[in-house]
Protein backbone atom coordinates (compact mmCIF):
# COMPACT_ATOMS: atom_id res chain seq x y z
CA UNK A 1 0.00 0.00 0.00
CA UNK A 2 1.32 3.19 -1.05
CA UNK A 3 2.02 5.41 1.60
CA UNK A 4 0.38 9.30 1.56
CA UNK A 5 2.56 11.58 3.45
CA UNK A 6 1.93 15.42 4.63
CA UNK A 7 4.02 18.61 4.84
CA UNK A 8 4.26 20.71 7.68
CA UNK A 9 5.99 23.90 7.73
CA UNK A 10 6.40 23.74 11.25
CA UNK A 11 9.50 25.00 11.43
CA UNK A 12 8.24 28.55 10.13
CA UNK A 13 4.65 27.77 11.85
CA UNK A 14 5.69 27.07 15.03
CA UNK A 15 8.71 29.81 14.99
CA UNK A 16 5.83 32.36 14.04
CA UNK A 17 3.69 31.11 16.77
CA UNK A 18 6.25 30.85 19.63
CA UNK A 19 7.00 34.10 21.04
CA UNK A 20 9.14 34.84 24.11
CA UNK A 21 9.68 31.29 25.21
CA UNK A 22 11.87 30.29 21.61
CA UNK A 23 13.21 33.80 22.17
CA UNK A 24 14.36 33.84 25.42
CA UNK A 25 15.30 30.46 26.87
CA UNK A 26 16.19 28.24 23.09
CA UNK A 27 17.62 30.85 21.04
CA UNK A 28 20.93 28.87 20.50
CA UNK A 29 18.78 25.60 20.44
CA UNK A 30 16.84 27.42 17.63
CA UNK A 31 19.45 28.76 15.48
CA UNK A 32 21.43 25.03 15.81
CA UNK A 33 18.31 23.77 14.60
CA UNK A 34 18.07 26.27 12.04
CA UNK A 35 21.27 25.91 11.02
CA UNK A 36 21.21 22.18 10.53
CA UNK A 37 17.65 22.15 8.30
CA UNK A 38 19.37 24.72 6.19
CA UNK A 39 19.40 23.69 2.25
CA UNK A 40 19.52 26.39 -0.40
CA UNK A 41 18.15 25.92 -3.90
CA UNK A 42 19.70 27.36 -6.98
CA UNK A 43 20.00 31.32 -5.95
CA UNK A 44 18.29 32.93 -3.46
CA UNK A 45 17.50 37.02 -3.99
CA UNK A 46 13.82 37.14 -1.74
CA UNK A 47 14.35 39.41 1.07
CA UNK A 48 11.71 39.87 4.40
CA UNK A 49 12.29 43.61 4.17
CA UNK A 50 9.49 46.34 4.81
CA UNK A 51 7.16 43.52 5.68
CA UNK A 52 6.51 42.19 2.31
CA UNK A 53 3.97 39.18 1.57
CA UNK A 54 6.33 35.82 0.99
CA UNK A 55 5.24 32.64 -0.39
CA UNK A 56 6.50 29.20 0.92
CA UNK A 57 5.81 25.86 -0.74
CA UNK A 58 5.44 23.08 1.89
CA UNK A 59 6.14 19.52 0.58
CA UNK A 60 5.96 15.97 2.04
CA UNK A 61 8.07 13.03 0.92
CA UNK A 62 8.47 9.88 1.22
CA UNK A 63 12.50 9.82 1.21
CA UNK A 64 14.54 6.09 1.54
CA UNK A 65 17.81 4.82 1.12
CA UNK A 66 18.35 5.51 -2.72
CA UNK A 67 15.48 6.91 -3.39
CA UNK A 68 14.42 10.46 -3.60
CA UNK A 69 10.79 9.58 -3.67
CA UNK A 70 7.72 11.83 -4.50
CA UNK A 71 6.08 15.05 -3.46
CA UNK A 72 3.17 13.74 -2.52
CA UNK A 73 1.52 16.80 -0.66
CA UNK A 74 1.80 20.15 -1.69
CA UNK A 75 0.78 22.90 0.17
CA UNK A 76 1.50 26.14 -1.32
CA UNK A 77 1.21 28.92 1.58
CA UNK A 78 1.22 32.76 1.32
CA UNK A 79 1.73 34.79 4.31
CA UNK A 80 0.65 38.38 4.34
CA UNK A 81 1.97 40.49 7.41
CA UNK A 82 0.27 43.50 6.00
CA UNK A 83 -3.38 42.17 5.85
CA UNK A 84 -2.23 39.64 8.99
CA UNK A 85 -4.04 36.65 6.51
CA UNK A 86 -2.02 32.96 5.80
CA UNK A 87 -3.70 31.48 3.18
CA UNK A 88 -2.83 27.41 2.32
CA UNK A 89 -3.77 26.20 -0.93
CA UNK A 90 -3.33 22.30 -1.58
CA UNK A 91 -2.59 21.12 -5.07
CA UNK A 92 -3.18 17.46 -5.83
CA UNK A 93 -0.49 15.37 -6.04
CA UNK A 94 -2.45 13.99 -9.20
CA UNK A 95 -2.43 17.39 -10.98
CA UNK A 96 -1.58 16.64 -14.47
CA UNK A 97 0.94 19.61 -15.92
CA UNK A 98 4.44 19.53 -17.44
CA UNK A 99 7.40 18.76 -15.53
CA UNK A 100 9.78 21.54 -15.34
CA UNK A 101 13.02 21.34 -17.09
CA UNK A 102 11.77 17.52 -18.72
CA UNK A 103 8.84 19.31 -21.21
CA UNK A 104 7.46 16.04 -20.24
CA UNK A 105 3.66 16.14 -19.32
CA UNK A 106 3.02 13.97 -15.64
CA UNK A 107 1.43 13.95 -12.42
CA UNK A 108 3.21 17.23 -10.40
CA UNK A 109 3.84 14.99 -7.53
CA UNK A 110 6.44 13.55 -9.85
CA UNK A 111 8.62 16.76 -10.44
CA UNK A 112 10.37 16.31 -7.20
CA UNK A 113 11.06 11.79 -8.13
CA UNK A 114 12.81 13.53 -11.24
CA UNK A 115 14.65 16.35 -10.16
CA UNK A 116 14.37 17.15 -6.39
CA UNK A 117 13.30 20.36 -4.70
CA UNK A 118 14.22 22.59 -7.05
CA UNK A 119 12.22 20.60 -10.03
CA UNK A 120 9.63 20.13 -7.84
CA UNK A 121 9.40 24.41 -7.29
CA UNK A 122 9.74 25.30 -10.74
CA UNK A 123 6.79 22.92 -11.59
CA UNK A 124 4.53 24.68 -9.57
CA UNK A 125 5.66 28.26 -10.56
CA UNK A 126 4.93 27.35 -14.12
CA UNK A 127 1.77 25.79 -13.07
CA UNK A 128 0.63 28.49 -11.84
CA UNK A 129 2.59 31.52 -13.15
CA UNK A 130 3.12 32.30 -9.27
CA UNK A 131 6.51 32.80 -7.39
CA UNK A 132 7.74 30.36 -4.94
CA UNK A 133 10.10 32.49 -2.35
CA UNK A 134 10.61 29.76 -0.12
CA UNK A 135 10.26 25.90 0.62
CA UNK A 136 9.60 23.76 3.48
CA UNK A 137 10.29 19.78 3.32
CA UNK A 138 9.40 17.10 5.65
CA UNK A 139 9.29 13.56 5.61
CA UNK A 140 7.09 11.09 7.60
CA UNK A 141 8.38 11.05 10.47
CA UNK A 142 8.33 14.36 11.12
CA UNK A 143 4.75 14.37 11.05
CA UNK A 144 4.77 11.62 14.01
CA UNK A 145 7.25 12.97 16.48
CA UNK A 146 5.98 16.69 16.20
CA UNK A 147 2.43 15.92 17.11
CA UNK A 148 4.05 13.54 19.68
CA UNK A 149 6.45 16.80 20.79
CA UNK A 150 3.17 19.18 21.60
CA UNK A 151 1.53 16.75 23.34
CA UNK A 152 -1.11 15.13 20.61
CA UNK A 153 -3.91 17.74 19.00
CA UNK A 154 -7.84 17.55 18.87
CA UNK A 155 -9.45 17.48 15.71
CA UNK A 156 -13.10 17.90 14.20
CA UNK A 157 -13.57 14.62 12.19
CA UNK A 158 -16.66 14.80 9.67
CA UNK A 159 -16.76 11.24 9.13
CA UNK A 160 -16.30 8.15 10.79
CA UNK A 161 -13.99 5.10 9.17
CA UNK A 162 -12.20 1.73 10.15
CA UNK A 163 -8.76 2.08 9.69
CA UNK A 164 -7.41 -0.06 6.77
CA UNK A 165 -4.03 -0.38 8.14
CA UNK A 166 -2.35 3.71 7.60
CA UNK A 167 -2.29 3.07 11.91
CA UNK A 168 -4.17 0.36 13.37
CA UNK A 169 -5.92 -2.23 11.22
CA UNK A 170 -9.61 -1.93 12.60
CA UNK A 171 -8.84 0.91 14.39
CA UNK A 172 -12.30 3.33 14.48
CA UNK A 173 -11.83 7.32 13.89
CA UNK A 174 -15.35 8.26 14.76
CA UNK A 175 -17.11 11.39 13.95
CA UNK A 176 -16.59 14.50 16.23
CA UNK A 177 -13.88 15.96 18.30
CA UNK A 178 -10.98 13.04 18.30
CA UNK A 179 -7.64 12.95 20.13
CA UNK A 180 -4.60 12.05 17.88
CA UNK A 181 -1.20 11.06 18.98
CA UNK A 182 1.30 10.93 16.73
CA UNK A 183 1.01 7.23 15.16
CA UNK A 184 -2.84 8.11 14.87
CA UNK A 185 -2.46 11.24 13.34
CA UNK A 186 -0.51 9.90 10.32
CA UNK A 187 -3.48 7.38 9.96
CA UNK A 188 -5.56 10.34 10.14
CA UNK A 189 -4.32 12.31 7.65
CA UNK A 190 -3.14 8.83 5.39
CA UNK A 191 -6.70 7.62 4.64
CA UNK A 192 -8.14 8.55 1.46
CA UNK A 193 -10.00 5.22 -0.22
CA UNK A 194 -12.80 5.46 2.43
CA UNK A 195 -13.60 8.97 1.96
CA UNK A 196 -15.78 9.41 -0.75
CA UNK A 197 -14.04 12.72 -1.20
CA UNK A 198 -10.95 10.69 -1.78
CA UNK A 199 -7.87 12.66 -2.17
CA UNK A 200 -9.38 16.46 -1.56
CA UNK A 201 -11.03 14.93 1.88
CA UNK A 202 -7.40 13.84 2.85
CA UNK A 203 -5.97 16.75 1.81
CA UNK A 204 -8.91 18.77 4.00
CA UNK A 205 -7.44 16.85 6.98
CA UNK A 206 -3.74 17.72 6.31
CA UNK A 207 -4.77 20.84 6.42
CA UNK A 208 -6.42 20.64 9.70
CA UNK A 209 -3.40 18.93 11.50
CA UNK A 210 -1.18 21.69 10.25
CA UNK A 211 -3.17 24.11 12.33
CA UNK A 212 -4.07 22.35 15.10
CA UNK A 213 -0.33 21.62 16.39
CA UNK A 214 0.32 25.31 15.22
CA UNK A 215 -2.81 26.18 17.58
CA UNK A 216 -1.68 23.82 20.27
CA UNK A 217 2.06 25.09 19.87
CA UNK A 218 1.05 28.36 20.73
CA UNK A 219 -0.43 27.80 23.88
CA UNK A 220 2.83 26.08 25.26
CA UNK A 221 5.17 27.39 27.59
CA UNK A 222 7.22 24.30 28.99
CA UNK A 223 10.82 24.52 27.77
CA UNK A 224 10.37 20.54 27.56
CA UNK A 225 8.43 20.56 25.06
CA UNK A 226 10.68 23.07 23.08
CA UNK A 227 13.14 21.17 23.24
CA UNK A 228 11.35 18.06 21.88
CA UNK A 229 9.79 19.89 18.83
CA UNK A 230 13.65 21.16 18.41
CA UNK A 231 14.46 17.40 18.13
CA UNK A 232 11.38 16.32 15.98
CA UNK A 233 12.56 19.03 13.42
CA UNK A 234 15.87 17.40 13.22
CA UNK A 235 16.27 15.17 10.23
CA UNK A 236 13.13 15.39 9.47
CA UNK A 237 13.01 19.52 7.92
CA UNK A 238 14.62 21.00 5.27
CA UNK A 239 14.17 24.34 4.43
CA UNK A 240 15.72 27.30 2.60
CA UNK A 241 14.63 29.90 4.96
CA UNK A 242 17.79 31.04 7.02
CA UNK A 243 17.94 31.47 10.77
CA UNK A 244 17.76 35.74 9.97
CA UNK A 245 14.54 35.00 8.16
CA UNK A 246 12.97 33.03 10.66
CA UNK A 247 13.80 35.61 13.20
CA UNK A 248 11.58 38.89 10.80
CA UNK A 249 8.78 35.96 10.47
CA UNK A 250 8.90 35.65 14.32
CA UNK A 251 8.64 39.27 14.79
CA UNK A 252 6.44 40.40 12.02
CA UNK A 253 4.57 37.75 10.71
CA UNK A 254 2.88 36.45 13.54
CA UNK A 255 -0.33 38.03 13.05
CA UNK A 256 -0.99 35.97 10.51
CA UNK A 257 -1.79 32.82 12.09
CA UNK A 258 -5.50 34.08 13.19
CA UNK A 259 -6.55 34.41 10.04
CA UNK A 260 -6.30 31.60 7.74
CA UNK A 261 -7.85 30.84 4.28
CA UNK A 262 -8.15 27.09 2.87
CA UNK A 263 -8.78 26.03 -0.79
CA UNK A 264 -8.42 23.09 -2.82
CA UNK A 265 -7.53 23.18 -6.63
CA UNK A 266 -10.22 21.52 -8.47
CA UNK A 267 -10.43 19.75 -11.37
CA UNK A 268 -11.88 17.01 -13.27
CA UNK A 269 -10.18 13.59 -12.74
CA UNK A 270 -9.76 10.97 -15.47
CA UNK A 271 -7.61 7.85 -16.84
CA UNK A 272 -4.81 8.86 -19.65
CA UNK A 273 -3.22 5.66 -21.13
CA UNK A 274 -4.83 3.75 -18.13
CA UNK A 275 -3.36 6.42 -15.56
CA UNK A 276 -5.37 8.32 -13.43
CA UNK A 277 -5.01 12.28 -13.81
CA UNK A 278 -6.21 15.35 -12.57
CA UNK A 279 -6.77 17.73 -14.83
CA UNK A 280 -7.32 21.62 -14.06
CA UNK A 281 -8.74 24.15 -16.16
CA UNK A 282 -6.97 26.93 -17.69
CA UNK A 283 -9.79 28.95 -15.83
CA UNK A 284 -9.52 27.46 -12.64
CA UNK A 285 -5.20 28.07 -12.76
CA UNK A 286 -6.16 31.36 -13.30
CA UNK A 287 -8.53 32.10 -10.33
CA UNK A 288 -6.23 30.29 -8.09
CA UNK A 289 -3.26 32.54 -9.69
CA UNK A 290 -5.26 35.46 -9.51
CA UNK A 291 -6.02 34.75 -5.38
CA UNK A 292 -2.28 34.09 -4.93
CA UNK A 293 -1.08 37.09 -6.47
CA UNK A 294 -4.00 39.22 -4.41
CA UNK A 295 -2.39 37.67 -1.34
CA UNK A 296 1.24 38.67 -2.37
CA UNK A 297 -0.03 42.59 -2.95
CA UNK A 298 1.02 42.29 -6.88
CA UNK A 299 -2.42 42.92 -8.21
Amino acid sequence: MKKVLITLGVIILLIVVGGGAYAYYLYHSVKSTANNIYEPVGSHTTTLSNKKPISILLMGVDERPNDRGRSDTLIYMTLNPKTNKMEMISIPRDTRTEIAGRGTIDKINAAYAYGGTKMAMDTVKNFLDVPVDYYVKMNMEGLSKLVDAVGGVTVYNDISWHDEGYYKKGYYYQKGNIELNGPKALGYVRMRHLDPRGDFGRNERQRQVIMAIVNKAASISSVSRYDDILDAIQGNVKTNLTFDEMKSIAENYRGVRNNVGNYEIKGQGTKINGIYYLLVSDQEKQKVHNMIMEQLGKQ
